[in-house]
């Protein structure tokens, strides 16, 4: 962390992919590589996906101290918000952060999957304990091939104009606490239309159950709720569960149904941000403010673009 002030803003960050998910990594480079922040990281050991806002209660956690240039770094075998909670617990890092950010999720979290997404529960819980915070995600192309792992690189380049807006509003304590962004990155985010506000829909993918004759039969459900298929042996198929023991796995019915008001947008090309606070939509009041605050991001990116 050579080169990094004391006054620098102290950012934490987690995700539910896990710790060596390309998308957090990712945002850790582009934070770091600007020489702005101090940089903590407290993720899952291991991928939490669809995790929701679960916790750990009866059993201890532990945390393991992992190498990530440009940023202090622990694993945790537990859910994001298991990792935001001892991150702002003054017990793994000394003082609380100014700003909370989790992702960069692989795979989108819009309409009601927003309750699933371990993503999002991990900037809930810093909204909970009264600390700024940020879902990020990005919608991975996983079937046209239009998405590689470097575009998570992209996504977070696109982001830093809202995070430093976050972070000076912070500094000039003008930053509400009535609410959390939640923030969804276009595939092509090259040629993304800009920021925009919009509703918290009500799509949601319906999915059901099949039986299936092994772990390894009919694919898997990734992280943004599509299947990847792939063919399994035949010993696999043919492989039967222990006695008495049925296997069932996920599988999708349908596309999205419901209102889509953030995906709709998401779809057409823009970086959608979200307010959201606890239970549902955050309030009107949220919105102007939210308004106000994408407002400042626009003018941030034309002082940005200014030649010197």
């Amino acid at each position: 962390m050579e080169g990094v002030k004391v006054s620098t803003p102290t950012i934490l960050v987690t995700n539910d992919d896990g710790i060596d998910a390309p998308g957090l990594r990712a945002l850790v480079r582009t934070l770091a590589s600007s020489n702005r922040y101090r940089i903590l990281v407290c993720a899952p050991a291991s991928e939490q996906s669809a995790a929701g806002h679960s916790i750990s209660w009866r059993q201890p956690l532990s945390a393991k101290r992992v190498e990530i240039e440009g940023a202090t770094a622990f694993s945790v075998p537990g859910s994001p918000a298991d990792c935001t909670s001892l991150g702002l617990s003054k017990i793994l890092f000394p003082g609380l952060p100014d700003l909370v950010i989790s992702g960069i999720n692989s795979g989108c979290n819009t309409g009601y999957h927003i309750v699933y997404s371990g993503t999002v529960a991990g900037a809930r819980e810093a909204y909970f304990q009264g600390v700024p915070s940020i879902s990020i995600s990005y919608e991975f192309d996983w079937f046209g091939g239009k998405s590689k792992d470097s575009d998570f690189t992209l996504a977070a380049e696109a982001c830093l104009p809202i995070i430093n807006t976050v972070l000076d509003r912070i500094k000039n304590q003008t930053y509400s606490l009535r609410f959390f962004l939640n923030i969804n990155v276009p595939t092509n985010v090259q040629e993304n239309k800009g920021f925009k506000l919009a509703k918290q829909g009500r799509s949601l993918y319906k999915l059901g159950w099949k039986q299936v004759l092994s772990d390894k039969d009919g694919g898997s459900l990734r992280p943004d709720m599509t299947i990847d298929t792939y063919l399994s042996s035949s010993t696999e198929k043919d492989s039967e569960p222990e006695t008495g023991q049925l296997l069932f796995k996920r599988h999708i019915l349908g596309a999205p149904v419901g209102e889509d008001d953030d995906l709709q947008a998401l779809k057409e090309g823009y970086i959608v941000a979200t307010s959201l606070d606890a239970l549902s939509n955050a309030d009107a009041e949220s919105d102007m403010y939210c308004s106000d605050l994408l407002a400042d991001v626009s003018g941030w990116v034309d002082e940005a673009v200014k030649p010197s």
